[in-house]
């Protein structure tokens, strides 16, 4: 009985010690993203089917410049590039003549991918954090959301723990499919243009008009 006491008292003081450790992470990793004025990356990102197990792998270039401007370029398997504006997102698909458009608060009102990637999810505020340890040489965070949606119910987030920034990211949904989006070769800081951010749907493209939407 004594011993099962005992191994429960020191459970409950590992995950203590992981909540303070992941709590001064975080604040870090805000800190972080909270200097950066811009950044860029190559990304790999793998959406994974939980019935099938089928994978679908895409890969491109995300450049990021504050507030909240975001130019996520999908190069292979096919073109797809979504442009995330002051007040307008652009979700562009070139091989099928379609433009999405929505209202950037539309994007930023649910916890995606998008909010973890420029830094505008708060660790602090909007989950409880776990540290995890290392992992190949990152710092693995669980983050459980205080207000779970369909969209994420659980997620991970891997840290270079000299930059303090998030080098993969992994959510995972309601019915337990996987986002996971890996960077790579980040350059902080680089000159980036506003037009970067700005779009054009090109003559003849379909656009289908989203902003009225709640």
């Amino acid at each position: 009985m004594r011993f099962r006491i005992l191994i429960l008292v020191i459970s409950a003081l590992i995950s203590f010690s992981s909540i303070a450790l992941a709590d001064e992470l975080t604040t870090e990793i805000q800190k972080t993203y909270d200097s950066i004025k811009t950044f860029k990356a190559d990304f790999t990102q793998t959406l994974t089917n939980a019935a099938s197990k089928e994978q679908d792998i895409r890969s491109g270039k995300i450049t990021f410049k504050q507030p909240s401007l975001l130019r996520w370029e999908s190069i292979k398997p096919e073109p797809e590039l979504l442009i995330v504006g002051e007040s307008t997102v652009w979700d562009y698909f070139p091989e099928d003549e379609l433009a999405l458009k929505y209202r950037t608060q539309q994007l930023f009102n649910s916890k995606t991918m998008i909010k973890f990637i420029s830094g505008q999810a708060k660790l602090e505020e909007d989950f409880v954090v776990e540290n995890q340890g290392e992992d190949n040489g990152l710092i693995k965070l669980k983050l459980l959301p205080l207000e779970p949606e369909t969209g994420m119910v659980l997620a991970f987030a891997w840290i270079d723990p000299e930059k303090k920034m998030m080098r993969k990211v992994l959510v995972v949904d309601f019915y337990g499919n996987g986002n996971e989006v890996f960077m790579d070769n980040i350059e902080i800081d680089p000159e980036v243009d506003d037009a970067q951010f700005q779009f054009t749907p090109p003559q003849g493209v379909n656009v289908e008009d989203n902003t009225q939407n709640q």
